[in-house]
């Protein structure tokens, strides 16, 4: 599973300008399967996106997809971890330590 941290690059204005489009990105991804939450960083410099999968490489590959990303708005700082412990809901999304 991967912590995906976005940090705003540019000015709330243009962030707010391209949020359409953001928003557009997480739907395809939540329909996916992929992106599990997301929201706001309090304060607003940023986003926290919860996402599935088993690929890094794929992972980094959808963050260079963002629209944030390709307006120049936004950095991505991605963390892997193994969820061995989940809430029931993401059981599913629930791994085994590596032997």
């Amino acid at each position: 599973m991967f912590v995906l941290e976005l940090t705003y690059t540019g000015p709330l204005e243009r962030i707010d300008a391209v949020l359409p489009e953001h928003i557009d990105w997480l739907k395809e991804h939540y329909a996916a399967g992929t992106f599990l939450a997301s929201g706001r960083k309090v304060p607003r410099d940023g986003g926290v996106i919860l996402a599935a999968g088993a690929d890094r490489a794929a992972i980094e590959e959808i963050t260079r997809s963002d629209p944030f990303t390709v307006a120049g708005l936004a950095a991505y700082r991605v963390t892997e971890f193994v969820a061995t412990t989940t809430a029931p809901a993401l059981d599913a999304f629930r791994e085994q330590l590596p032997v």
